[in-house]
Protein backbone atom coordinates (compact mmCIF):
# COMPACT_ATOMS: atom_id res chain seq x y z
CA UNK A 1 0.00 0.00 0.00
CA UNK A 2 2.66 2.55 1.12
CA UNK A 3 4.39 1.51 -2.54
CA UNK A 4 1.39 2.71 -4.48
CA UNK A 5 1.24 6.09 -2.36
CA UNK A 6 4.69 6.99 -3.12
CA UNK A 7 4.58 6.65 -6.95
CA UNK A 8 0.97 8.65 -6.61
CA UNK A 9 2.93 11.48 -4.85
CA UNK A 10 5.68 11.54 -7.16
CA UNK A 11 2.89 11.83 -9.86
CA UNK A 12 1.87 14.98 -8.26
CA UNK A 13 4.81 16.45 -7.75
CA UNK A 14 5.86 15.94 -11.08
CA UNK A 15 2.91 18.07 -12.23
CA UNK A 16 1.92 17.64 -15.58
CA UNK A 17 5.50 17.05 -16.67
CA UNK A 18 4.93 13.45 -18.23
CA UNK A 19 1.28 14.77 -19.73
CA UNK A 20 1.33 15.09 -23.36
CA UNK A 21 0.13 18.84 -24.69
CA UNK A 22 -3.33 18.68 -25.00
CA UNK A 23 -5.52 19.25 -28.31
CA UNK A 24 -8.20 21.89 -28.51
CA UNK A 25 -10.37 24.21 -30.70
CA UNK A 26 -11.01 27.46 -30.87
CA UNK A 27 -14.66 28.04 -30.21
CA UNK A 28 -15.52 31.38 -32.68
CA UNK A 29 -18.91 32.59 -30.82
CA UNK A 30 -16.65 32.69 -27.49
CA UNK A 31 -14.03 34.38 -28.93
CA UNK A 32 -13.14 37.88 -29.85
CA UNK A 33 -10.64 39.30 -32.29
CA UNK A 34 -10.18 43.14 -32.09
CA UNK A 35 -8.30 45.48 -34.92
CA UNK A 36 -7.57 48.70 -33.44
CA UNK A 37 -5.93 51.34 -35.98
CA UNK A 38 -5.46 55.20 -35.49
CA UNK A 39 -7.43 57.28 -39.18
CA UNK A 40 -7.07 60.80 -38.95
CA UNK A 41 -5.84 60.33 -35.11
CA UNK A 42 -9.30 58.58 -34.28
CA UNK A 43 -9.60 54.96 -32.78
CA UNK A 44 -11.51 52.79 -35.69
CA UNK A 45 -12.58 49.25 -33.90
CA UNK A 46 -12.86 46.02 -35.81
CA UNK A 47 -13.68 42.79 -35.19
CA UNK A 48 -13.17 39.30 -37.05
CA UNK A 49 -14.96 36.38 -36.77
CA UNK A 50 -14.84 32.74 -38.18
CA UNK A 51 -11.85 31.17 -35.99
CA UNK A 52 -11.35 28.07 -36.71
CA UNK A 53 -7.73 25.74 -36.42
CA UNK A 54 -6.04 23.89 -33.61
CA UNK A 55 -4.24 24.78 -30.79
CA UNK A 56 -2.04 21.95 -28.66
CA UNK A 57 -1.10 23.11 -25.18
CA UNK A 58 0.37 21.98 -22.27
CA UNK A 59 1.97 24.27 -20.27
CA UNK A 60 4.79 21.69 -19.27
CA UNK A 61 5.30 20.25 -22.57
CA UNK A 62 5.64 23.56 -24.30
CA UNK A 63 8.41 21.79 -27.22
CA UNK A 64 5.21 20.65 -28.51
CA UNK A 65 2.93 22.90 -27.93
CA UNK A 66 1.43 24.87 -31.21
CA UNK A 67 -1.40 27.26 -32.70
CA UNK A 68 -2.43 26.63 -36.45
CA UNK A 69 -5.40 29.13 -36.36
CA UNK A 70 -7.34 32.04 -39.22
CA UNK A 71 -10.06 34.28 -39.26
CA UNK A 72 -12.15 34.93 -41.87
CA UNK A 73 -11.24 38.46 -43.72
CA UNK A 74 -14.74 38.97 -45.15
CA UNK A 75 -16.35 39.32 -41.50
CA UNK A 76 -14.38 42.98 -40.65
CA UNK A 77 -16.97 44.53 -39.17
CA UNK A 78 -16.53 48.43 -37.97
CA UNK A 79 -19.91 48.61 -37.04
CA UNK A 80 -20.09 50.92 -40.73
CA UNK A 81 -21.52 49.11 -44.26
CA UNK A 82 -19.28 51.18 -46.57
CA UNK A 83 -15.95 50.93 -44.37
CA UNK A 84 -15.81 47.27 -44.26
CA UNK A 85 -17.20 47.06 -47.96
CA UNK A 86 -13.49 48.79 -48.62
CA UNK A 87 -11.63 47.17 -46.19
CA UNK A 88 -12.45 43.70 -47.60
CA UNK A 89 -11.55 45.41 -50.89
CA UNK A 90 -7.93 44.79 -52.89
CA UNK A 91 -6.24 47.85 -50.99
CA UNK A 92 -6.85 46.81 -47.86
CA UNK A 93 -7.73 43.31 -47.11
CA UNK A 94 -8.16 41.84 -50.18
CA UNK A 95 -10.95 39.47 -48.80
CA UNK A 96 -11.87 37.68 -52.02
CA UNK A 97 -8.50 36.72 -53.22
CA UNK A 98 -7.30 36.52 -50.05
CA UNK A 99 -10.24 35.07 -47.84
CA UNK A 100 -7.83 34.02 -44.67
CA UNK A 101 -6.15 35.54 -42.08
CA UNK A 102 -3.68 33.01 -40.18
CA UNK A 103 -0.81 32.40 -37.79
CA UNK A 104 1.17 29.49 -37.57
CA UNK A 105 3.85 29.22 -34.50
CA UNK A 106 6.74 27.97 -35.06
CA UNK A 107 7.87 28.25 -30.90
CA UNK A 108 6.26 28.84 -27.45
CA UNK A 109 8.61 29.82 -24.36
CA UNK A 110 7.90 31.54 -21.00
CA UNK A 111 10.72 33.36 -19.25
CA UNK A 112 9.24 32.22 -15.80
CA UNK A 113 6.38 30.27 -14.12
CA UNK A 114 4.14 33.43 -13.00
CA UNK A 115 4.74 35.23 -16.28
CA UNK A 116 3.36 35.23 -20.22
CA UNK A 117 3.95 32.63 -22.96
CA UNK A 118 5.68 34.49 -25.86
CA UNK A 119 4.65 33.04 -29.10
CA UNK A 120 6.81 33.48 -32.40
CA UNK A 121 5.37 32.24 -35.97
CA UNK A 122 4.32 33.08 -39.07
CA UNK A 123 1.51 35.88 -39.49
CA UNK A 124 0.01 35.70 -43.02
CA UNK A 125 -2.43 38.33 -44.31
CA UNK A 126 -3.22 38.98 -48.10
CA UNK A 127 -1.30 35.87 -48.89
CA UNK A 128 2.02 38.22 -47.38
CA UNK A 129 4.12 35.91 -44.81
CA UNK A 130 5.67 37.75 -42.17
CA UNK A 131 7.59 36.47 -38.66
CA UNK A 132 5.79 38.01 -35.59
CA UNK A 133 5.06 37.57 -32.09
CA UNK A 134 3.16 38.34 -28.96
CA UNK A 135 2.92 37.93 -25.55
CA UNK A 136 -0.35 36.18 -23.87
CA UNK A 137 -1.63 34.43 -21.24
CA UNK A 138 -3.19 30.95 -20.83
CA UNK A 139 -6.21 30.35 -17.95
CA UNK A 140 -7.80 27.34 -17.36
CA UNK A 141 -11.56 27.86 -17.93
CA UNK A 142 -15.01 25.53 -18.01
CA UNK A 143 -12.85 22.59 -19.54
CA UNK A 144 -10.75 24.38 -22.21
CA UNK A 145 -8.27 27.01 -21.89
CA UNK A 146 -8.92 31.10 -22.36
CA UNK A 147 -5.81 32.58 -24.33
CA UNK A 148 -5.09 36.34 -24.11
CA UNK A 149 -3.23 38.68 -25.75
CA UNK A 150 -2.34 41.24 -27.90
CA UNK A 151 0.61 42.48 -30.88
CA UNK A 152 0.97 45.05 -32.53
CA UNK A 153 0.93 44.62 -37.18
CA UNK A 154 2.98 47.13 -39.26
CA UNK A 155 0.36 47.40 -42.20
CA UNK A 156 2.92 47.97 -44.38
CA UNK A 157 3.87 44.60 -43.87
CA UNK A 158 1.18 43.30 -45.43
CA UNK A 159 0.38 46.17 -48.00
CA UNK A 160 -2.95 47.52 -46.23
CA UNK A 161 -3.88 50.66 -47.16
CA UNK A 162 -1.11 51.45 -49.17
CA UNK A 163 -0.91 54.97 -50.18
CA UNK A 164 -3.29 56.19 -47.78
CA UNK A 165 -1.71 59.09 -45.30
CA UNK A 166 -4.66 59.03 -42.41
CA UNK A 167 -3.77 55.78 -41.29
CA UNK A 168 -1.43 55.26 -38.32
CA UNK A 169 1.30 52.73 -39.70
CA UNK A 170 0.74 50.07 -37.05
CA UNK A 171 -2.74 47.85 -35.91
CA UNK A 172 -3.43 47.05 -32.29
CA UNK A 173 -4.82 43.39 -32.47
CA UNK A 174 -6.50 41.88 -29.42
CA UNK A 175 -6.95 38.45 -29.13
CA UNK A 176 -9.61 36.61 -25.87
CA UNK A 177 -9.20 33.09 -27.67
CA UNK A 178 -11.17 30.70 -25.49
CA UNK A 179 -10.45 27.03 -26.77
CA UNK A 180 -12.45 23.74 -26.01
CA UNK A 181 -10.41 20.55 -25.40
CA UNK A 182 -10.80 18.36 -28.91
Amino acid sequence: MMKKQVIFLLLMIMGGKMLPAQLYSPVDKASSIKVTIKNVGMAIDGTLTGLEGEIKFNPADLKNAFFSVSVDANTINTDIDIRDSALRGEAYLNAKNFPKISFLSKQITRVNKAGPYTVKGTLTIKGISKETSLNFTAVPKNDGILFTGEMRVNRHDFRIGVGSLVLSDTMLVTLVVFAKKA
